[in-house]
């Protein structure tokens, strides 16, 4: 089946936007996933900007009706599964086994809120103090209790949409549509409260002759990082520069192109204050701020592909580094960061996405991936090796995971995770996933080996989903 077409993603939206407006009052309600009307997209690098699609729409309508066909979505009851390849659980249980059969402890996952949107797409998801934040084409940052997403208010700018939202204690950044970036205190108790504390760039004093502000970002802005130690919030723009504000005075202490094209993801790491950015020119950068000085200075390049690359995660896990970067090709490539040296190594990658990956969250030793083919992924790195297992897919989804937010959550021996997922499909799902304790096995050499190939081989196939385990099964998965 050709997948591929002109039509963007933007044009759809703008159809819907020309629509009648419907439930002005009631933005959004829970509803059960719906099959999107859109085209799977094939993601050009900017994950806001206009985009190719990848589906004429009666090639993709056909594609959608047998999505439906073979992927109904999940009861809140787990059924028995005619694929030998899923283990069997308890009809009274909602949560489902992992499907890959791995060497790795067992993995329980299932979805416990589901809700669809009427105010656009989600573009980012933040957590902090037990609340969630969710921001979109809206001009309202809406705020959830966790884990259930009870909605507890929202924070309101008269500034057009939310492109990007980052929480850090009880502070609140958000970038909008006017490219400028705003910042909020909110306090947690019986009644959610919130208060605009900070501009940036702060507005000039002459206001009957304002002045260009030379501070401010020309493009939008598509991400952020906040280093606590210093104070110092960082953000990303189309512009192709990174700026560095000084929260405290407000100002803006460095400005610097970064890339060729336009930067989709930063992150800072809070042990030594190395920074990370990506872009589509698909090269990933490593920058230092100078000893005793505002200014930051390129370290190290890294660049194994000619993909965009679009989203970036470190985990930091005992005495271990990883920095992992999501691609257009689907891939994800991996650095481990040396000890004495602190260069990074590049030490593979992990296949298993069929399209783009938007979005990366590590948490422990988990790393959790958003993809254009609809599918989370749930990834466990092995102590003191390069190997990655795939513990799980989640394909609730019936449009590309836009963002992902996760946390940890403890339930006495048993480590779970709360993971939160927005798609273009405009639904909001919250995942709970367990990890079982890990058995120690007592194997020799060749039986490891052979394990590992085995599941590398499993792993290199192209399976999306459960569903398409099915399809695979049945030969009909290529029509």
């Amino acid at each position: 089946m050709d997948f591929y077409g002109r039509k963007s993603l933007f044009s759809f939206i703008t159809e819907e936007r020309n629509a009648p407006q419907e439930l002005n009052d009631q933005e959004l309600q829970f509803s059960p996933p719906r099959p999107i009307k859109n085209a799977p997209i094939q993601f050009n690098g900017r994950v806001n900007a206009p985009i190719q699609t990848s589906a004429s729409m009666a090639a993709y309508q056909e594609m959608n009706d047998q999505e439906l066909q073979f992927s109904p979505p999940r009861p809140s009851t787990t059924h028995s599964s005619k694929l030998t390849l899923l283990p069997p659980s308890s009809p009274e249980s909602p949560w489902t086994l992992s499907p890959h059969h791995t060497p790795s402890p067992s993995l329980l996952y299932h979805c416990i809120a589901s809700l669809h949107r009427h105010e656009g797409n989600i573009y980012s998801i933040a957590v902090s103090k037990g609340i969630v934040f969710t921001g979109s084409e809206s001009n309202r940052i809406r705020a959830w209790k966790q884990p259930d997403c009870m909605e507890r208010g929202y924070l309101k700018a008269g500034s057009g949409e939310i492109r990007a939202i980052l929480a850090y204690g009880n502070i609140l950044f958000s970038a909008h549509k006017d490219l400028k970036i705003r910042i909020w205190n909110f306090a947690v108790s019986d009644n959610f409260r919130a208060k605009k504390v900070l501009t940036l760039p702060k507005r000039s004093s002459f206001l009957m002759f304002p002045r260009p502000n030379t501070q401010q970002h020309k493009d939008c802005v598509s991400c952020m990082a906040y280093y606590h130690a210093e104070g110092l919030l960082y953000t990303g723009s189309y512009d192709k520069t990174v700026k560095v504000w000084r929260v405290s005075d407000k100002k803006c202490v460095d400005s610097f192109v970064a890339h060729e094209d336009s930067v989709n993801a930063l992150l800072v790491n809070q042990d030594d204050g190395c920074v990370f950015t990506c872009s589509v020119d698909g090269s990933v950068k490593i920058w230092r701020r100078v000893y005793r000085e505002n200014s930051h200075t390129l370290t190290m390049t890294l660049k194994f592909q000619q993909s965009p690359v679009n989203a970036l995660a470190l985990s930091s896990y005992f005495n271990n580094c990883f920095l992992y970067s999501g691609s257009s090709d689907g891939t994800i490539n991996f650095w481990e960061k040396e000890k004495f040296s602190g260069r990074f190594n590049h030490g593979g990658f992990l296949q298993g996405h069929r399209f783009a990956v938007l979005c990366l969250v590590a948490i422990e030793k988990l790393l959790f991936s958003g993809s254009e083919d609809t599918t989370i992924r749930v990834w466990r790195r092995e102590e003191g090796s390069y190997f990655h297992e795939c513990l799980a897919v989640l394909d609730g989804h019936r449009g590309p995971v836009r963002c992902l937010a996760a946390c940890l959550e403890m339930e006495k021996v048993v480590m779970g995770f709360l993971v939160y997922s927005a798609s273009l499909d405009q639904t909001f799902k919250v995942w709970r996933v367990k990890v079982l304790p890990e058995e120690k096995r007592y194997l020799d050499y060749r039986e490891v080996s052979d394990s590992r190939s085995k599941v590398m081989e499993y792993e290199m196939s192209p399976v999306l989903s459960p569903s398409w385990v099915k399809k695979k099964l049945k030969g009909d998965y290529f029509q």
